[in-house]
């Protein structure tokens, strides 16, 4: 295949998959998260049962990782408003705490659903990994380069933050929210030592806790 046929290719992949998720945004509230969702928003998308087992073979996973990659990069865009180097480290964190709980805000209802198919003991490897690729994201973002062991402490601890910071927002709303989210880093703010001994969470567990909470949350 030469290199502009399988861009053309790549490029219609990268657009159904982004109509397929758009119309699972409307439907997951009343659908859930699930293989009918996926059925229901694929053929919403004008897409064909063996598309869909094309692009997403493994049905609400994909789509579940999807989600979060979208309010990833949305959270990102949001950031450029930023100038890292300007920041101090803990503004740093905030700001970009902030803004991906602002992506994740825009879609609230389906963050339930997503949170509650996510909750599922079967899935909680997927979604440990699509938290941790944010908070990844976000420390590369802030400037990080630590390459020893800091490196694994730092997006634990980041990804704890993340998760529960969202979590209290859909349960509870932005100022409980801010209000937590800057507990939680005065709580760390050996953010600048972390060689001194920072308790890195157990985060399969909070990860849980907050799937839970949003899960229940207030409509």
């Amino acid at each position: 295949m030469s290199d502009t046929a399988t861009k053309a290719t790549q490029d219609w992949a990268d657009e159904a998959e982004q109509r397929v998720l758009g119309e699972a945004m409307r439907l997951s509230p009343r659908l859930g998260w699930n293989a009918s969702l996926v059925r229901a928003a694929a053929a919403a998308a004008n897409l064909s049962p063996g598309e869909t087992d094309l692009l997403l073979p493994q049905g609400p996973r994909d789509l579940a990782a999807l989600l979060a990659r979208r309010h990833a990069a949305k959270a990102m865009e949001s950031l450029g408003k930023f100038d890292p180097a300007a920041l101090k480290i803990r503004q740093k964190i905030r700001e970009g705490v902030i803004a991906r709980i602002d992506a994740a805000a825009h879609d609230s209802e389906a963050v339930r659903r997503w949170a509650a198919f996510l909750a599922f003991p079967t899935n909680l490897p997927l979604a440990l990994t699509l938290l941790w690729e944010s908070a990844d994201q976000l420390w590369r973002w802030a400037g990080d380069t630590a390459t020893d062991e800091n490196h694994y402490s730092k997006r634990a601890i980041l990804s704890g933050i993340l998760v529960s910071t969202l979590a209290v927002d859909l349960a509870s709303g932005r100022d409980s929210a801010l209000k937590h989210l800057d507990a939680r880093i005065d709580g760390v703010m050996a953010f600048e030592k972390w060689k001194a001994g920072v308790k890195v969470p157990n985060l399969a567990m909070e990860f849980v806790a907050a799937l839970a909470k949003m899960r229940y949350a207030r409509s």
